[in-house]
C-alpha cells in the first residue's frame, strides 16, 4: 500500500509539473521523445540594425533559458542580410545586451553572413533541381503578377528559363553583370497559393552595397526568408523560435529546408511577442526620436531598449522576473509597465543600502543643539536586510529636510512638521518645530527646532510618541548632487501615436534637479551603483553624466507601487 500511495504521489507531482510546462517545452518534450532530435539547440538572431528592446529580452531569456534547461546549446547569430541598415555600433550594442542579460552564447558570435558562399551554393542547388529561377520582372511587376488575397498571381514569363540559363544568369548576378533591381532570383513554388508568400518569393537580389562584415565581396544578397532556415539548419539549430508574425512565413521555412534536403531541419514555433501599454518600442520610431534629439540616444532611461533599462538602473535579475511573471502563450496580449516595476522594487528591496537624499531641501535649525558639536549616529543600511551592516552618519545642529515634510498650514492628518508639531529624525531624535523663516515671496527659507536629547534613536526611550518620521542629512557634509525623475515618455491621455506617425510626448517625462543632496559616502558611488533613497526610490548613477566626484541620479522606479501580482 505503501508503495501505491508512493507512486500515485509521484504521478501527480509529474502531472503537476507537465501542466506547468508551456506549450513550447510540450512541444519539445514530445519532439525528443520521438527521436526527431537528439538534442536541443535554439538561437537569438537579431538583424544589427537598432539596439534591442524589452521585447528582443523576452526572446533572448526565452530561447536562452530552454537551451539551459535541457542541456542543449544557444547561439548568438546576426541576421546580416540587409548592409543598408546594419552598422557595427549596433552589433556591439547588442552583444553587450545578450551579455547582461546572462545568455551563455559560448566563445563565438556568429553572423548570416558566414554563411553566404554556403547560401549561394544552396541557391545553385535549387535552380539544377528546377526549384529556382532567374526573373526579369521589376519589383513592381512582380507584385503586379503576385495577385491578391483572393485571385491567385500568374506565372512570370521568365519561369520556365533551362536550368542551363538559369545557372548562367545567376552566376552572372553575382559577377556584377547586372545592375540593381534587373534581375532578381525567384523560388518556383506556386503562384495559385493562398500564402502569398509562397507565391514564387524572391530568394536572391541584387544591391550593391559594402556590407559591415564581408565588404565588397558580394552584391548579390538573400533574402531574410531564404537565409534564416539555411542559417538555422547549418547550426543544427533543433528548435526555431520566433514570434507570431512569422507564422505566415512558416510554410516558406519549411520549404527551404525540405527543398535543400537537411538531414535533420530545424522546426519553426511562433510564440506571441512582448507589448508594454503606451511605451515605444518600434525600431524606427525610436531612431526618429534619436535622430530629431527627442531623447538622448538609444539609451536615454525614457525608452525601453534593454541599454536605456541598464542605465535606468533595471537588472537582468528584474527583466528575467518580469518575463516570467508575463508568461510565454499564442495569444498577443499587454503587460502594463507597472509590472516591470514591481520586478525591480522585488528584486533590489533586500539587496541595496536604504540611504537618505534631499531632493528639494530646505534647512532646518536645532535651536538647543550645541554648537560647533558633531556627533556619529549609527544607521542600518537595510532594516529588512541585517547582512548589509549599517553606517555612520554625522548629525549636528544645522540640517536639510524634504521641502513636503513642513508646512505652515497643514491639513488634517498631516504628521509632519508644523508649528507646534514635533516628528521623529529618523535613526536621531525628536524634533519640534517652533519657528519658520520665508523671504520675500513667502517660501519657506529656515525650520527652526528644539530636540530632546532623551529621545535618541536606540536609547531605548518610552515616553510620549509621535506620529511623523522624516529624514533628513547634516547640512555641512551633504554632497550636492544631479538626480533625473522620469515619467512616461508618452502622453498617455492622448496616446502613443498620432495618425502622421508621430509621437505623442510628454512634455513632463524627464524632471532634472540640479541642487539636490545625498550622504557623503554616495559622493564616490560608481557607474550603475544603486541605492534606494528612503521615502523617494530607488536611483542609480548614470553611467554616461556623472563625473568622479560629481554623482548623477537616476530614478529607476518610485516606491510605490500600482500593480499587484496574482496570487
Amino acid at each position: 500500500m505503501e508503495n501505491e500511495n508512493s507512486l500515485n504521489g509521484v504521478s501527480a507531482e509529474a502531472s503537476k509539473e507537465e501542466a506547468s510546462r508551456n506549450f513550447i517545452e510540450q512541444i519539445i518534450d514530445k519532439d525528443l521523445e520521438e527521436g526527431k532530435y537528439l538534442s536541443v539547440a535554439t538561437r537569438f538572431p537579431p538583424e544589427p540594425n537598432g539596439y534591442l528592446h524589452i521585447g528582443h529580452a523576452k526572446s533572448i531569456v526565452l530561447n536562452s533559458g530552454l537551451a539551459k534547461k535541457y542541456g542543449g546549446k544557444f547561439n548568438l547569430r546576426f541576421d546580416d542580410t540587409n548592409p543598408t541598415k546594419e552598422k557595427t555600433e549596433f552589433v556591439e550594442s547588442i552583444i553587450e545586451d545578450v551579455k547582461w542579460l546572462g545568455a551563455d552564447f559560448g566563445d563565438k558570435v556568429l553572423f548570416a553572413s558566414d554563411y553566404f558562399d554556403k547560401m549561394y551554393e544552396a541557391a545553385v542547388f535549387l535552380i539544377k533541381k528546377g526549384k529556382a529561377f532567374v526573373c526579369d520582372l521589376t519589383a513592381d511587376e512582380i507584385k503586379e503578377y503576385r495577385g491578391t488575397l483572393t485571385e491567385p498571381g500568374k506565372n512570370s514569363p521568365y519561369r520556365d528559363r533551362s536550368v542551363e540559363e538559369n545557372l548562367k544568369l545567376f552566376e552572372e548576378m553575382k559577377d556584377g553583370k547586372y545592375g540593381d533591381g534587373e534581375k532578381v532570383l525567384r523560388a518556383k513554388i506556386d503562384m495559385a497559393s493562398p500564402n502569398m508568400n509562397m507565391r514564387d518569393p524572391v530568394i536572391y537580389r541584387i544591391a550593391r552595397m559594402t556590407h559591415h562584415n564581408t565588404g565588397d565581396k558580394w552584391c548579390i544578397y538573400p533574402m531574410y526568408d531564404f537565409a534564416h532556415p539555411i542559417e538555422d539548419a547549418i547550426e543544427g539549430i533543433s528548435h526555431s523560435i520566433c514570434t507570431l508574425e512569422f507564422e505566415d512565413h512558416r510554410p516558406l521555412y519549411d520549404w527551404v529546408v525540405r527543398e535543400l534536403e537537411y538531414e535533420r531541419p530545424p522546426r519553426q514555433i511562433e510564440f506571441a511577442k512582448m507589448y508594454l501599454t503606451n511605451v515605444i518600442t518600434g525600431k524606427r520610431y525610436i531612431k526618429r526620436l534619436v535622430e530629431n534629439g527627442t531623447v538622448d540616444g538609444w539609451d536615454d532611461p525614457r525608452l525601453v531598449s534593454i541599454a536605456a533599462l541598464r542605465r535606468r538602473g533595471f537588472t537582468p535579475e528584474s527583466i528575467r522576473m518580469f518575463m516570467e511573471l508575463s508568461g510565454v502563450s499564442k495569444a498577443n496580449s499587454s503587460c502594463d509597465y507597472s509590472m516591470l516595476e514591481y520586478c525591480i522594487r522585488e528584486d533590489l528591496k533586500l539587496k541595496k543600502k536604504r540611504v537618505m537624499a534631499i531632493l528639494d531641501p530646505v534647512r532646518l535649525v536645532i535651536d538647543n543643539y550645541p554648537e560647533g558639536q558633531v556627533e556619529e549616529l549609527d544607521a542600518p543600511n537595510n532594516l529588512e536586510n541585517e547582512e548589509l551592516g549599517s553606517r555612520k552618519l554625522p548629525f549636528g545642529r544645522e540640517l536639510l529636510i524634504e521641502r513636503d515634510d513642513f508646512m505652515i498650514d497643514p491639513p488634517k492628518k498631516y504628521f509632519r512638521l508644523f508649528p507646534g508639531n514635533e516628528v521623529r529624525l529618523m535613526f536621531a531624535y525628536f524634533v519640534k518645530c517652533v519657528s519658520y523663516e520665508t523671504d520675500e515671496t513667502g517660501k519657506v527659507t529656515v525650520v527652526h527646532c528644539t530636540y530632546d536629547p532623551e529621545t535618541k534613536s536606540g536609547s531605548g526611550f518610552e515616553g510620549r510618541k509621535v506620529k511623523g518620521t522624516i529624514h533628513w542629512l547634516y547640512a555641512p557634509t551633504a554632497v550636492k548632487a544631479t538626480v533625473k525623475l522620469f515619467e512616461n515618455l508618452v502622453d498617455e491621455e492622448k496616446g502613443v501615436y498620432n495618425e502622421d506617425g508621430t509621437v505623442n510626448i510628454n512634455p513632463n517625462s524627464r524632471t532634472i534637479i540640479d541642487d539636490a543632496y545625498v550622504e557623503p559616502a554616495l559622493k564616490d558611488a560608481q557607474p550603475f551603483e544603486s541605492f534606494q533613497f528612503l521615502r523617494n526610490g530607488y536611483f542609480n548613477v548614470d553611467y554616461k553624466d556623472s563625473k568622479p566626484g560629481v554623482p548623477v541620479f537616476n530614478r529607476t522606479a518610485s516606491l510605490k507601487s500600482s500593480y499587484k501580482p496574482q496570487q
